[in-house]
């Protein structure tokens, strides 16, 4: 099983320098995958959790791309009723190429209302959208490539019983987005999903964690080595930690997510 990291491109304390250190951190301790977020519009809704300045995926994950080797880039969710599909088609086939083959588009059908009133999207449209820009992506790169599937994997994210039926559907993978580990469990039992590459929350405590709601990824670090070994036993082929807890200030203390990354790191190389 992999492990990646959803890395914070917005708030206060994300400059470009930031960035930088970020992706060094993250492929030096030698995680797989380097994913980033999505909004166009901050508007109130999303400044409240995700303020500006919000670098745009498709540039950040270039940018990141010159400057890192080895590990995959991907965006944890694109919402993908934003932009027109041929030109999602168009930015995602590039960006794949330009970084050799390392790109994961995971995508997903949006919550920010205020957000699709502003780009002129439906919202209540959002789930229809997704199926047909789904449909119409994955047209596109088959025409572009004589007929051949395209080599981006397509990881559909949504905690929801559409979601779930959208990943199996038209997606490579499920990707559900902090959950705890018994409801995790159950969908995978009770779904033929095409895979399962899920995002969990990253929360290092020193006291063990004993709600029965505790999202998984939460707690001390055995607690958090042991979700990691139940979810590659339940199949998962990436895992991506989520050192993200909503408050934007978070973003001017990343050593904090750091340190808790180089933790798991470090010990799940150990144990696995």
């Amino acid at each position: 099983m992999q492990l990646g990291v959803n890395v914070p491109n917005f708030g206060p304390g994300t400059t470009p320098g930031v960035l930088s250190e970020w992706a060094r951190i993250v492929e030096g301790l030698g995680f797989d995958l380097l994913m980033v977020s999505d909004h166009v519009a901050v508007t109130p809704d999303v400044a409240a959790r995700y303020p500006a300045p919000f670098h745009e995926p498709f540039t950040t994950l270039s940018w990141l791309a010159g400057m890192t080797t080895s590990v995959r880039l991907g965006t944890t969710v694109l919402v993908l009723p934003y932009r027109h599909p041929l030109l999602v088609a168009r930015m995602a086939t590039n960006l794949n190429e330009l970084s050799g083959g390392r790109l994961v588009l995971g995508v997903g059908v949006g919550w920010a209302r205020q957000e699709f009133e502003a780009l002129g999207v439906p919202f209540s449209a959002r789930g229809r959208l997704t199926d047909e820009h789904l449909v119409a992506l994955r047209k596109a790169w088959s025409e572009e490539g004589g007929g051949h599937a395209a080599p981006i994997p397509v990881w559909v994210g949504g905690n929801s019983e559409a979601g779930i039926r959208r990943a199996i559907e038209f997606g490579d993978a499920w990707h559900p987005l902090r959950g705890t580990l018994p409801w995790m469990r159950s969908v995978v039992t009770n779904h033929s999903l095409p895979a399962f590459a899920p995002r969990i929350a990253l929360r290092l405590t020193t006291a063990p964690v004993s709600d029965p709601e505790r999202l998984a990824g939460t707690g001390t670090l055995e607690q958090i080595l042991d979700d990691l070994d139940q979810l590659e036993r339940l199949g998962a082929d990436t895992v991506v930690l989520d050192p993200y807890h909503g408050d934007p200030q978070e973003t001017r203390r990343p050593h904090e997510a750091w340190q808790a990354l180089t933790a798991v790191a470090t010990h799940w190389r150990t144990t696995s």
